[in-house]
């Protein structure tokens, strides 16, 4: 077990080390000051999937080893590499002569030609498993005096926080990728957030909402951090919807067209989440979404997509904007029978039975992404 000395010197870093970035700085710092060490390592390998080059994720404290050693390992002693990391007993200690099979030619070479010259002459090394299989290893190293029994204590004492710390930060790792990705996501299909209070005041927003409304131009914050519009018809809809919501937590949600050329266009939805944890609960989320290309484009595209003739296509942007036929007709400089000629065409070609299907087919097609 851990001394209350130790335990306040490396427990707390342990756990702060789960958000720096890299991570654990301060824990291996404070783990080579004990132990009076040279350099202390965390090593994750090899990870089972990904690139090569990612597979193995390196920590450490101290001096590193010389720039030519390290170049001659990842180039030539890598792939000879003789620990025997995967086989060591996971919380225990080992001395270098354990690990190490001196006189077989291998073994003498990555001593001789990496450890010797990066002055790791004295080395304790332990593996740590979390419960999901994936292991770390840490390696602490000294040039001069060999490690005492109370290291090898200490490395053993922190294997039940090591395995602790581990499982956290593999289930981060994987929230942040998952995080990543999804984030890319929303990116590429424009969309963006922000959250507002019963008020109608501004919580939060990320980057991407953000932006949104600061070049639309079309919503703004008042001096007491309401959401409001420069329009007074869009002024009056947008308080409508909020005060709906705000009300009424199963009330359906509301979209709001901000521009149409650019498009952009806003989707107000009831949060689900009615208590907060580290700040305040939103009452309503606002989604954004805005179309970057212009109408021409996007009329350009779906011609493309659907095989439409450029009038089909003007015709079928529109409707899958929510449009209605009769709305669209003036726009397009159309009479409403000739726009419901073009539409029965447009159904024809895209497969779709009605407008509904029309508008999923449209945004569930790789234009949503482009």
């Amino acid at each position: 077990m851990l001394s209350n000395e130790d335990a306040a010197a490396l427990l707390v870093p342990l756990m702060e080390g789960l958000v720096e970035d890299p991570p654990w700085q301060g824990f291996l710092g404070a783990l080579r000051a004990r132990v009076r060490g040279d350099y202390a390592s965390l090593v994750f390998r090899p990870l089972p999937l990904g690139t090569p080059e990612a597979r193995v994720i390196h920590l450490y404290s101290g001096q590193p080893s010389p720039p030519p050693v390290s170049r001659h390992y990842r180039e030539n002693l890598y792939l000879s590499d003789p620990m025997p990391y995967h086989a060591m007993a996971e919380g225990r200690t080992f001395r270098l002569d354990e690990l190490l099979r001196f006189g077989e030619p291998r073994h003498d070479a990555y001593l001789s030609q990496l450890l010797v010259p990066s002055g790791m002459n004295h080395l304790r090394m332990i593996r740590y498993a979390e419960s999901g299989g994936v292991s770390g290893w840490i390696t602490i190293t000294r040039r001069e005096g060999e490690f005492g029994p109370d290291a090898d204590a200490l490395l053993e004492d922190l294997a039940p926080h090591m395995r602790a710390a581990l499982g956290s930060f593999v289930t981060l790792e994987r929230e942040r990728m998952t995080a990543a990705v999804a984030k890319e996501a929303v990116r590429r299909m424009n969309f963006g957030w922000v959250t507002l209070d019963g008020e109608g005041r501004l919580i939060d927003a990320d980057v991407h909402g953000e932006q949104m409304l600061e070049h639309a131009g079309r919503l703004s914050c008042s001096k007491d951090g309401r959401l409001t519009a420069r329009d007074p018809q869009l002024r009056r809809q947008l308080l409508d919807a909020i005060r709906d919501l705000a009300d009424d937590p199963q009330a359906r949600p509301r979209a709001l067209v901000l521009s149409r050329e650019p498009w952009l266009d806003l989707l107000l939805v009831p949060s689900g989440q009615r208590m907060g944890t580290t700040q305040a609960a939103p009452a309503i989320v606002c989604y954004l979404h805005a179309d970057n290309w212009s109408s021409a484009d996007r009329c350009e595209q779906l011609a493309q997509l659907f095989d439409l003739a450029p009038s089909e296509a003007r015709l079928a942007l529109a409707l899958s904007r929510g449009m209605s036929i009769s709305e669209a007709a003036p726009e397009l400089g159309l009479t409403v029978e000739s726009a419901r000629t073009y539409s029965k065409r447009i159904y024809a070609k895209t497969g779709a039975r009605g407008q509904a299907d029309l508008v999923r087919f449209i945004h569930r097609s790789v234009l949503v992404i482009a």
